[in-house]
């Protein structure tokens, strides 16, 4: 199962999973996770993951049992139409996100260009 707002941004079921064990982790049931885009990195553009307490007035919320996932009114136009989920594999452990509108990413995918 995951959550989509309407042409904006998809979150996994294993996404949300991570997020709601990180939040238990931490025992603060006011935690939610915020993607964004900020300048750099190698091919321009970086993702970035952090948690937040605070809901800004024009974040897009995705929901699910819950779980909230924030993305700022900047960030949500460099990420309209991806998906945001967790990976565990042999390159560790990780959020990424695969964007549909990246014309090109760096090699490890933390980074793109539009």
């Amino acid at each position: 199962m995951s959550a989509t707002i309407e042409g904006a941004i998809n979150v996994s079921a294993d996404a949300f999973n991570k997020v709601k064990a990180l939040i238990d982790e931490e025992d603060n049931d006011q935690l939610k996770l915020r993607v964004f885009v900020t300048g750099g990195g190698c091919a321009g553009f970086q993702y970035g993951f952090t948690f937040d307490e605070d809901i800004a007035e024009d974040d897009t919320i995705v929901e699910f049992d819950g779980v909230k996932v924030l993305v700022d009114a900047l960030s949500i136009q460099y990420l309209a139409g991806s998906t945001v989920d967790f990976k565990e594999d042999l390159g560790g452990a990780r959020f990424i996100i695969d964007n549909p509108m990246a014309e090109s990413t760096c090699g490890c995918g933390a980074s793109f260009a539009i």
